[in-house]
């Protein structure tokens, strides 16, 4: 069942330290940062997008605020000293190889899991959580209805549940 309103906030405050230090790294902007943290809250409740559990969230919430916290530093390259460009683009790259989610016997079962899907599945759950796209974006590249991505993704998460599930009862 997908997270509430209310738990998803109660989620993202309790990381928030951590979500603006990830914007503030690149836009060394206290306020900006804080600023970037308040617009990834708001799209986490107001967008067409659905949590399962606190650790996708969270890796969709961090990913959110590095990007947005790039795309703030290039809109205000002419008044800031920031990090050029490239540099930018090399620490999006780096942060998005790099797994905030603790490593343990359930990731190492859900990669092998992910492992195991077909790949037009992979590429929907690659648009949807490591690229961060909203549900309709997704739709839209992959020239499927709203819906038929909900209803896909839904499958997905009940797949990979049950796989993970296996794996972790047989280990």
């Amino acid at each position: 069942m997908p997270l509430d309103p209310e738990t998803i906030l109660r989620h993202l405050y309790a990381a928030r330290h951590r979500l603006s230090a990830a914007a503030w790294l690149v836009v060394r902007d206290a306020h900006a940062a804080e600023d970037i943290f308040q617009n990834v809250a708001l799209k986490s409740v107001t967008r067409e997008v659905s949590f399962e559990h606190e650790g996708a969230l969270l890796s969709w919430a961090t990913v959110s605020a590095r990007r947005e916290a790039i795309d703030w530093q290039r809109k205000r390259k002419p008044e800031s000293l920031g990090l050029e460009p490239d540099v930018l683009d090399r620490l999006d790259h780096e942060w998005q190889s790099k797994s905030n989610v603790p490593e343990g016997p359930r990731m190492e079962a859900l990669r092998e899991c992910l492992n195991a899907v077909p790949m037009n599945s992979r590429r929907l759950l690659e648009l949807r959580y490591f690229d961060g796209r909203p549900c309709q974006e997704v739709a839209e590249t992959l020239g499927a209805g709203l819906e038929a991505v909900y209803q896909r993704l839904s499958r997905l998460h009940r797949q990979l549940k049950q796989c993970v599930d296996q794996r972790l009862s047989h280990s």
